[in-house]
């Protein structure tokens, strides 16, 4: 596994960086945290009472981070949301920070016992991920070390798989695309297996698809589709951390949804937004297994323990860190 390390170091982030500290450390307790809340609930069938666990169990771990945060994405408005609403104060105080969440991705994934269910969070210095409505967001993404723009949302699908297996050199029927298995996609899915390609379809879960795509050594290529966009904030903070593309433009249902985005500063709401657009400056990212998968494992339960494994990014250096935790009972 690249960059593996322990989490004891401590650094500062360069100029002009909030943090003095390494926090990674808390930033891992706090999604280990609402892991461990909604693990009683996998595949009890009720979604709404694994996601209030995760919630609540985050929300009271983030007062112990040394942080003056605010939830610039969450569980939605102040009026639809008790805790981890967007705007609210969290931390215990220190720099001020965005703070991106999604206390458990994949609520049915988790009520059905499926794989992929995780808890993922990231951070960022305050100003620096973009506001993103409660809508769709068209999205693609792909790893690093590939040429800059080698896909593109405003291409067809074919003719981006033919421009991605020209940079890897192989042949699209070589490519393995990922997306979620949605109605709406239907074209692409004809598109790409046209193309010859392999496709991936997830019920739920547009961030691990997002970061499947993006993750070393991963046997995904290339992920697209639309999804939800504040998922795709917490997709780009990841992708960022490993050095990855992402596109991603906004979609409205109607002019009341363009007026709302012009309300929180998009002042051009059909924009093509990059990676580096979307979360920007030095980004933190976190995720913790919920139920197993192929990104991370699960929670799991030993006569004396509570078992979490997680991963941690950074964007300045490209340290992935994994993060086995065994939590006495």
């Amino acid at each position: 596994m690249p960059g593996v390390e322990d989490l004891a170091g401590r650094h500062e982030t360069g100029k002009g960086g909030a943090l003095e500290r390494d926090i990674t450390l808390d930033l891992v307790r706090v999604a280990e945290a609402a892991a461990i809340g909604a693990y009683d609930w996998i595949g009890r069938g009720k979604k709404n009472e694994a996601d209030g666990a995760a919630v609540e169990a985050m929300r009271r771990a983030f007062d112990t981070v040394p942080i003056a945060g605010t939830v610039v994405i969450g569980e939605g408005e102040m009026d639809e949301a008790p805790m981890l609403y967007i705007g609210e104060k969290v931390g215990g105080g220190g720099p001020a920070m965005d703070i991106a969440v999604d206390p458990l991705e994949g609520t049915n994934l988790t009520a059905k016992g499926g794989p992929n269910a995780l808890v993922v969070l990231a951070l960022a210095d305050a100003g620096h991920f973009l506001h993103a409505p409660d809508i769709y967001m068209d999205k693609i993404a792909v790893g690093a070390g590939l040429p800059e723009g080698v896909v593109d949302l405003d291409i067809a699908p074919g003719e981006n798989l033919r421009r991605l297996a020209e940079a890897k050199g192989c042949g699209t029927s070589d490519l393995v695309v990922t997306m979620l298995d949605r109605e709406r996609h239907a074209d692409k899915v004809a598109a790409c297996r046209e193309a010859g390609s392999r496709i991936v379809l997830l019920t739920d879960g547009d961030v691990a698809a997002a970061i499947a795509a993006a993750q070393p050594g991963s046997e995904i290529d290339l992920f697209m589709g639309s999804g939800g966009a504040p998922e795709g904030v917490i997709s780009a903070a990841a992708i960022r951390c490993f050095g990855g593309q992402m596109q991603g433009r906004l979609l409205f249902e109607d002019e009341a949804q363009i007026t709302r985005a012009r309300g929180m500063g998009l002042a051009d709401p059909h924009r093509k937004y990059t990676v580096e657009e979307i979360a920007r400056g030095n980004v933190f990212f976190v995720a913790t297994g919920v139920t197993s998968g192929s990104l991370l494992q699960g929670v799991r339960r030993t006569e004396t323990s509570m078992v979490t494994y997680s991963m941690v990014t950074e964007s300045r250096s490209g340290t992935i860190r994994y993060v086995e935790t065994h939590h006495r009972l």
